[in-house]
């Protein structure tokens, strides 16, 4: 799935490329910044430059919720793992928690003081990720909103942020060059990889776990 500054969203065959739908969102004026399915598939929820979240049919491309309460761009989305959530991080320095049903606001998060630039869930739910341009990743409790730990270790804004599949551990990926790895438990920082010639915009955990991939402006993917 991708999304566009010319307000589309679209679906593509993962094996044979494609384009199963095309989904043009009039809703948004300045364009589509970041997507993400629920976990069964059978919703989108997509930020826009707008300021504004929506929340999707995958099938029939219907918009069921548009969630505002962001006071600039959106950039980055992701559903809980149960499906019920959707968290968001915005120009504005906040991180919202949504419930995906009826749209009602349940968090707002102000610890950051950048643009919160990635957002993501553990794989049980119960914590929140946000990576920043002001350098830092805060881990947050899902159900109360307080803050956990604040990783610092990065020198340049934090581009994408990822949770292990067994939620042990928080990967980061920044404008500094470098990927660091964290230890969730203790804060420790793990691994620090500086392979990239510039920023690194995103990151991500093998399935197993056991891998890490991270692409960068340098035109490479490590």
């Amino acid at each position: 799935m991708s999304g566009s500054q010319d307000n589309s969203v679209h679906i593509w065959n993962s094996s044979t490329g494609a384009d199963i739908q095309d989904l043009q969102f009039n809703t948004y004026n300045n364009g589509v910044s970041c997507v993400a399915f629920s976990p069964d598939g059978n919703y989108i929820v997509s930020g826009s430059w707008d300021k504004s979240l929506c929340v999707w049919d995958s099938s029939t491309g219907g918009k069921l919720l548009q969630l505002n309460g962001h006071n600039s761009a959106v950039h980055s989305v992701a559903f809980s793992p149960d499906g019920k959530y959707i968290v968001s991080g915005s120009q504005d320095k906040s991180v919202h928690m949504w419930d995906s049903s009826t749209g009602d606001k349940l968090l707002q998060l102000n610890e950051h003081t950048g643009a919160a630039t990635s957002v993501a869930f553990s794989p049980d739910g119960n914590y929140i990720a946000s990576g920043s341009s002001d350098e830092s990743v805060q881990v947050w409790d899902s159900s109360t909103g307080a803050k956990l730990l604040q990783l610092t270790g990065h020198t340049d804004k934090v581009h994408s942020v990822a949770f292990s599949p067994d939620g042990k551990y928080i990967v980061s990926g920044s404008q500094d060059k470098s990927v660091h790895v964290w230890d969730l438990s203790t804060a420790a920082e793990l691994l620090q990889l500086k392979t990239h010639a510039v920023g690194v915009f995103s990151v991500a955990f093998s399935p197993d776990g056991n891998y890490i991939v991270s692409s960068s402006s340098d035109k490479s993917v490590q």
